[in-house]
């Protein structure tokens, strides 16, 4: 009987599937990105004089907090209902669903509320588009890791985009001659466009030969075996003691089912520690107290630009690098104990930061501008690294068929510490910052 040949992997002609999962990674962190670099729009609406006192609303602070709360839960959730929710349906619903909400925040810069309303219309919709993103991210991670280990890379390089997006769009709204209204209404309209491109680059998947062959591999497995069972079925096999056994007793059992969540975290759990920490270090400082450093050059035009320049796109642009680096070179090793470490070292960012030029501290060690500059490129630069390392290293830890249960676990440790991060970030403000900032700060 001749073996039916395997079909070979078509091609990623004109690397349109790179194009779209980079597109994808790019839609996933728009509502974060742009929300955090917001800041100043939300608390020039938000921090209005009542009589003779002004309510602080801490945006920022609170900003934080409800975007990585409802990650976190959301995120666990979805690494265990995937296989009961079809993939198309997460995704599908939650684009059009931060497709509604970025619609409305447009809509709201031009209407009046009162400055309560407006920040519980604003939580409330930051609690629920960061709801939808992480139900996308696990999905669209689970996804992604079905195909080659660089579309892995590329995905996070997405994500590295959507900062300078943000940053960028900020940059240009507080430059612009236009009236504050109206800088931040084409703000906001940004991102409604770019979730509505993320959403039609993702329905184009399924119609490219190369996306289909992988996304669809599990399946031609599954049939592949059937098939194979069912030509050995009534036929009888001799063992070398020259017994004879029945086929459909001896060969035929339960197709080979996927690891259950636990058994895959146990081959996983390094890399998951690893991004956990990566993320927990980052977001302890960025942007809580980034934010709050200062240039030297008061009073000047550089001084309105330095927070949107230094701390948001040069951050984005070295995440964005360092997310795509690892398409070129891969250090260190998947299974380096040196990895670990690498990782752990970036806890020396927390206190150099501590030391730069923030008014409210008495630690400033580092006040030139050019010295924070860098700082944040390399800070920003390990981060996007390590991570991507990390998303391209947990699929390969696994069998093929547990890459989608692999990169949720992974999605929810990224969140994980995302929200460690924020709750330190607390902490250090506390501990550091007595008084509001000059600046962005709350």
């Amino acid at each position: 009987m001749m073996e039916k040949k395997k079909a070979s992997a078509p091609t990623d002609r004109g690397n349109i599937v790179a194009v779209i999962i980079f597109m994808l990674g790019l839609g996933t962190l728009l509502p974060w990105n742009f929300f955090i670099t917001a800041s100043q729009y939300f608390k020039q609406r938000l921090n209005q004089t009542t009589g003779t006192t002004v309510k602080e609303y801490k945006y920022d602070s609170w900003m934080t907090l409800l975007s990585q709360l409802p990650l976190l839960l959301f995120t666990l959730l979805n690494s265990f209902v995937y296989q009961w929710v079809r993939e198309s349906v997460r995704v599908g619903s939650s684009l059009v669903a931060i497709l509604l909400l970025f619609s409305l925040t447009a809509t709201l810069v031009k209407v009046d509320m009162s400055p309560d309303t407006f920040f519980s219309v604003t939580m409330a919709t930051i609690w629920f588009i960061n709801m939808c993103s992480a139900v996308l991210q696990g999905s669209l991670f689970g996804m992604v890791g079905l195909l080659p280990a660089r579309y892995s890379t590329l995905f996070m390089s997405g994500q590295g985009l959507a900062g300078i997006f943000a940053a960028v769009a900020m940059l240009l709204s507080i430059l612009s001659n236009t009236d504050p209204k109206s800088a931040a209404l084409g703000y906001f309209i940004t991102p409604c466009v770019a979730t509505l491109g993320t959403l039609v680059c993702y329905m184009l998947l399924p119609h490219l030969k190369f996306a289909r062959f992988h996304l669809r591999r599990n399946a031609n497995d599954d049939e592949e075996k059937g098939n194979v069972l069912l030509s050995i079925k009534d036929t009888t096999v001799t063992t070398p003691n020259g017994k004879h056994l029945d086929a459909d007793r001896t060969f035929i059992s339960e197709p080979e089912e996927r690891s259950s969540v636990l058994v895959v975290l146990k081959k996983i759990w390094p890399m998951a520690a690893c991004i956990t920490c990566i993320f927990a270090i980052t977001l302890s400082v960025f942007p809580v107290v980034t934010l709050r450093v200062e240039t030297v050059y008061k009073n000047t035009k550089w001084d309105e630009v330095f927070t949107p320049v230094c701390c948001f796109v040069v951050f984005n642009v070295m995440d964005l690098v360092g997310r795509g680096t690892p398409y070129l070179a891969q250090w260190p090793p998947r299974h380096s104990r040196l990895f670990p470490c690498v990782v752990a070292l970036r806890v020396v960012f927390i206190p150099l930061f501590m030391m730069c030029n923030i008014p409210t501290t008495k630690l400033r060690l580092i006040r030139h501008d050019a010295a924070f500059a860098t700082i944040v490129a390399v800070f920003a630069f390990s981060n996007g690294y390590l991570a991507s390392l990390c998303m391209a290293y947990a699929p390969q830890m696994v069998s093929h068929r547990d890459y989608e249960t692999a990169g949720s676990l992974m999605t929810f440790f990224l969140v994980l510490g995302l929200a460690l991060g924020a709750s330190l970030s607390f902490l250090l403000e506390e501990f550091l910052l007595t008084k509001p900032g000059t600046n962005y700060g709350t």
